[in-house]
């Protein structure tokens, strides 16, 4: 069984990152809630109509809690309602605990249906959205209420740039909190991770945090009247990002269709194809790959034996592995020149292309394509029935063949992938 985004389960050293920060945001959300029950709601106008504003962005959710931000209409509101000082010229005297416990209401009251149908939030996508609202209304509600930052900026443009440095600062520790708990669970390497949640920043986490910066600007003068105005900009957005990652969706199952090909003329062995792209991407991974490059990878790793159609007689199993070198080349540059016709990435065609050349004149990706492939045909072969079970053979000679034929730290890389069972991984986004 596979953890959420397709990583495999935590073992007990994985368990405890995570697990603290799902403590401390539970913590925070059970003390948030009792002390607001027992105090009372202050400004209870305002915080109904942000708490109705966080819950139709939870309703209007897509995709899965895999997703970086699925809800992010949800996310702006809760950064805007942490951020807010004045509600129509009027100041507002919510604090730091109001702010969550309005978040965490509206938050699972609205995340009911998705729950109801099985695609519910994932404890790290609610950990993390407590943990991050929690940093940014601690850092402005405090000084704001204590009259700190009207007495240093006043309500100009010095403000609003509080208020976007704020945002930047929470942006970075949810990227920074993001990669962590990645890291825990997969034990993938911790900068690659880093750069992909930064990177995804500058995707719809940029409009998620503009959004919430000019609603609690716009509150502010305007009053709640702002909000529905300034929700529809990040509406049409998300609804851009769904089409966006739809037409993605639709991409990556031409490739593997395509990929299938040689499995239904019989070239190949039944999920070959799948299983070297799981291998190759976590291999990828576990090497610090990242986003376009993990992309490049997988569609690499599903079309690599695509040259096969070419052939007239099959290969046996498809274990061209062990075919001459100079058939392996064919093969590889008829492979390359299909890849190019389907209207793919020419870099996928590029490993395509130098799969049968020696590993120290192929690309990193390439390197670890033809490192996945040789394994899946060396333990399929094989069997669990060899000297030392088909796996741990297919390792022990693939490590024999790191002279010329494969590199020697992708091949560590595949054993540890091996010995981890993480076979797979998210699709790059």
């Amino acid at each position: 069984m596979t953890a959420p985004g397709g990583a495999h389960p935590p073992t007990r050293a994985e368990r405890p990152p995570t697990a603290a920060a799902h403590g401390l945001a539970g913590l925070l959300a059970l003390a948030s809630l009792g002390w607001t029950l027992w105090h009372g709601v202050a400004e209870g106008r305002v915080a109904l109509a942000f708490g109705v504003l966080i819950g139709l962005g939870e309703l209007a959710r897509w995709g899965s809690g895999g997703d970086r931000e699925p809800a992010p209409l949800g996310a702006a509101g809760a950064l805007a309602y942490a951020l807010l000082g004045q509600n129509a010229g009027q100041a507002t005297h919510h604090g730091v605990l109001q702010v969550i416990a309005v978040v965490v209401a509206a938050a699972l009251v609205g995340a009911v249906p998705h729950v109801a149908l099985g695609r519910g939030p994932t404890l790290d996508h609610m950990a993390r959205r407590v943990l991050t609202v929690a940093f940014a209304a601690a850092c402005f509600q405090p000084l704001y209420n204590a009259g700190r930052l009207e007495e240093w900026v006043g309500h100009g443009p010095w403000f609003a740039l509080v208020i976007v440095a704020v945002l930047v600062l929470t942006a970075l520790c949810d990227a920074v909190l993001a990669a962590a708990m990645a890291h825990a669970r997969t034990r993938w390497p911790f900068g690659p991770l880093l750069r992909d949640e930064l990177r995804a920043m500058l995707g719809i986490g940029s409009a998620v945090c503009a959004t919430g910066a000019v609603m609690a600007l716009a509150v502010a003068v305007a009053g709640l009247w702002a909000l529905p105005v300034f929700s529809l900009p990040l509406l049409l957005t998300q609804l851009s990002f769904r089409r966006y990652a739809a037409v993605r969706a639709t991409y990556r199952q031409t490739i593997a269709s395509l990929a299938r090909a040689t499995e239904i003329a019989g070239y190949t062995p039944q999920g070959h194809a799948h299983r070297v792209a799981g291998l190759s991407r976590a291999v990828g991974r576990d090497l610090g790959l990242t986003g376009p490059d993990l992309t490049v990878l997988e569609y690499a790793a599903l079309m690599h034996d695509i040259g096969q159609l070419s052939l007239v007689d099959p290969v046996p199993e498809g274990a061209t592995a062990a075919l001459p070198e100079a058939q392996q080349r064919r093969i590889a540059l008829l492979g390359g020149a299909v890849v190019r016709q389907t209207g793919v990435d020419s870099a996928v065609a590029v490993v395509v292309e130098c799969q049968a050349d020696p590993y120290r004149d192929q690309p990193l990706t390439a390197r670890i394509v033809r490192t996945a492939n040789a394994y899946d045909e060396m333990a399929r072969g094989e069997g669990p029935s060899g000297a030392l079970g088909g796996p741990l053979n297919a390792l022990e000679r693939l490590r024999l063949a790191t002279g010329h034929d494969y590199q020697p730290e992708v091949v560590e890389s595949l054993a540890r992938v091996v010995s981890r069972g993480g076979l797979s991984s998210p699709p790059a986004g």
